[in-house]
């Protein structure tokens, strides 16, 4: 089986999923998606003129709710791996936001974003992508680009604690999702993917551990009893000893 953390792989994932990607989620999701978007834009405060970085930003779903927040002085530097992501980013905001906004083809393991440069750093459905030891590096480098005192927010699609719930959701997310995707013209394969690594992934309960781990203080989030979950906290003030040596 190809390595699913592959970062080529999921390239390639996604760039195959782009033409139907936003509809599918918006569908399949019953329109949670963009809720839970928001409230991951929420659990930060902002001002105008910040600098923010939307990691895995796919079609910059995220850059609309972040402009108004920070003003034609702030700005936004949007991340993915995915050149035709980065593409359908650009068509949709270029020029629209009323802000700065560098759209940038890289890893988010290692971009070419300075060090403590970012004030806030945001991520919506890019977590389960990533292996543990992925997890742990995505950490390090959101440590290294945020500002001291800079906060983050992270959301992710996740597998409900509860029985009532999790049997019908992992069938709907197994059956159903790709079938959605044949419908709207997609690669049913390919969303098929999407119940692997959310399956894979759990929760957001070991990338609490990782961020704790790379010093970035992070507490964990649950919305719609577990369907999905977060994680929101800050870079402290001073250097963490858990943070060095990497």
């Amino acid at each position: 089986m190809v390595q699913i953390y592959d970062p080529n792989f999921v390239r390639q994932l996604f760039d195959e999923m782009s033409a139907t990607y936003g509809i599918v989620n918006l569908i399949s999701s019953f329109g949670f998606c963009r809720r839970w978007r928001r409230q991951c834009i929420e659990q930060l405060s902002y001002r105008e003129s910040l600098t923010v970085v939307d990691l895995m930003t796919g079609m910059g779903e995220l850059c609309p709710a972040i402009a108004k927040r920070i003003g034609p002085g702030g700005k936004i530097i949007a991340v993915d791996n995915s050149p035709v992501m980065c593409r359908k980013a650009w068509q949709n905001h270029d020029g629209r936001l009323g802000c700065e906004l560098d759209i940038r083809e890289e890893d988010a393991l290692g971009s070419e974003i300075p060090d403590a440069s970012a004030d806030r750093v945001v991520c919506s459905f890019g977590l389960k992508t990533f292996s543990l030891d992925q997890t742990v590096a995505l950490a390090h480098e959101v440590h290294r680009i945020l500002k001291p005192g800079g906060s983050y927010s992270f959301i992710e699609i996740s597998v409900p604690p509860a029985r009532w719930l999790r049997v019908p959701y992992l069938f709907y997310l197994h059956q159903l999702i790709p079938i959605i995707g044949r419908i709207l013209m997609g690669n049913p394969d390919n969303y098929r993917m999407l119940g692997v690594y959310t399956v894979a992934f759990g929760d957001c309960h070991t990338a609490v551990a990782a961020f704790r781990q790379a010093g970035l203080d992070p507490s964990r989030r649950s919305y719609f009893f577990g369907c999905a979950t977060g994680l929101v906290g800050a870079k402290p003030q001073t250097p963490s000893n858990a943070s060095q040596g990497w």
